[in-house]
């Protein structure tokens, strides 16, 4: 798919991976409509984009609004008058604990904001990118939704939810001028613990992994777009994950249990 002139819309654009994914948009030649729950986020995003006067607009969204994601198709229509490509980067974590020391209310975050929130996008803004001769539809997993990782169990589900939602929009659209990508990110430098409200756990700095910056995994998915590929793998620890999963399913979820059991109480 082409990049330039089109028009994508990006959750998440305030800091980190979506932040990084609408630069790079911009760069090529893209329009953008960056959302994002924080408004000082979505200022520091126009603040680094100021080669691109005129192709990026912000607009402030809680995605578990439904009413509020409903009316933004709307609001970026009246902006870009088309949309092309929606990118659906917005999540969460939870704190590190195990499932019973969680709350039913941090459960019921963690599914809004990852799943519901990641479902309400999709279903808005199907219907204009199925009008578009070519358009790109992108949900973002996680490396969780492959092996369960003790401590983010909720936030594993939530992921599992969308790779499958994912897969199954894929199976449904490809009759269809809807490319769908699903992406899988290894562990990258942002500000999700922070935004998320949860403190990381502490892993020695000789045990911790090689941290992916978000610049490599935007490139990844901006490309993966421009391609039309349907499942991007990004960094080393995802594609190790991916084949033990499927090679020895059991030996995986206890190499994820042993790594962690240290730092969770």
């Amino acid at each position: 798919m082409r990049i330039r002139d089109r028009v994508f819309v990006v959750t998440g654009a305030g800091s980190g991976i979506g932040q990084a994914v609408t630069w790079d948009l911009l760069s090529r030649g893209a329009r953008v409509a960056a959302a994002d729950l924080r408004p000082e986020g979505l200022a520091e995003t126009v603040a680094g984009s100021a080669a691109a006067p005129g192709r990026l607009t912000t607009h402030v969204l809680d995605i578990t609004d439904r009413a509020a994601v409903d009316a933004l198709p709307r609001q970026v229509l009246d902006a870009h008058g088309q949309v092309d490509g929606l990118m659906c980067v917005a999540g969460i974590i939870q704190r590190f604990v195990y499932l019973d020391r969680m709350t039913m209310d941090e459960i019921e975050r963690i599914m809004a904001v990852n799943f519901w929130g990641t479902l309400y996008l999709d279903l808005a803004f199907l219907p204009l990118l199925k009008e578009r001769p070519e358009a790109s539809l992108v949900n973002v997993a996680s490396m969780g939704a492959l092996v369960p990782v003790p401590g983010q169990s909720m936030y594993g589900a939530s992921k599992g939810a969308v790779r499958l939602l994912t897969e199954a929009l894929y199976a449904e659209l490809r009759d269809t001028g809807v490319a769908v990508t699903l992406v899988f990110p290894g562990g990258t430098a942002t500000h999700i613990t922070e935004n998320s409200g949860v403190e990381p756990p502490r892993i020695p700095p000789d045990k911790m992994p090689k941290i992916l910056t978000a610049k490599e995994v935007a490139t990844a998915i901006v490309e993966a777009v421009r391609k039309g590929r349907f499942r991007v793998l990004i960094g080393k620890d995802t594609h190790m994950l991916d084949g033990l999963s499927r090679i020895a399913p059991q030996r995986a979820i206890a190499l994820a249990a042993e790594r962690m059991k240290t730092y969770l109480a």
